[in-house]
């Protein structure tokens, strides 16, 4: 079995093997709620409790890697994730290396953050 390079596909960042990352075009999109629960689809979170307490900051960090490394749809990140919280929490985020390379080369900004 030969190896394909992802740039060989025109997609320059994986969130795991054979499925690109998804990021937004901009942060300022990116309105998710900032306080409350917030349950997942089953389609971002396979586990029975897929509820989270954003006042938890545990919890809002586990629930932004899940959203972040199984989303295929860029809506799912509009209405799950903040773009003010996700820059506030960006290095404390434990992501695959593709998702986070994605998502800087994006937005630079969050290389300083």
């Amino acid at each position: 079995m030969q190896a394909v390079s992802p740039t060989a596909t025109g997609v320059a960042f994986l969130a795991r093997p054979g499925r690109p990352a998804v990021v937004a075009r901009t942060l300022v999109e990116l309105a998710g709620p900032t306080r409350g629960v917030v349950e997942l689809p089953v389609r971002l979170m396979w586990n029975a409790e897929r509820t989270f307490d954003l006042a938890d900051p545990d919890q809002l960090l586990w629930m932004y890697e899940n959203v972040l490394r199984e989303t295929t749809r860029t809506e799912d990140l509009r209405v799950l994730i903040n773009g003010r919280t996700l820059r506030r929490v960006w290095r404390l985020l434990n992501l695959p290396r593709g998702v986070r390379q994605a998502w800087e080369s994006r937005h630079r900004g969050l290389r300083a953050a």
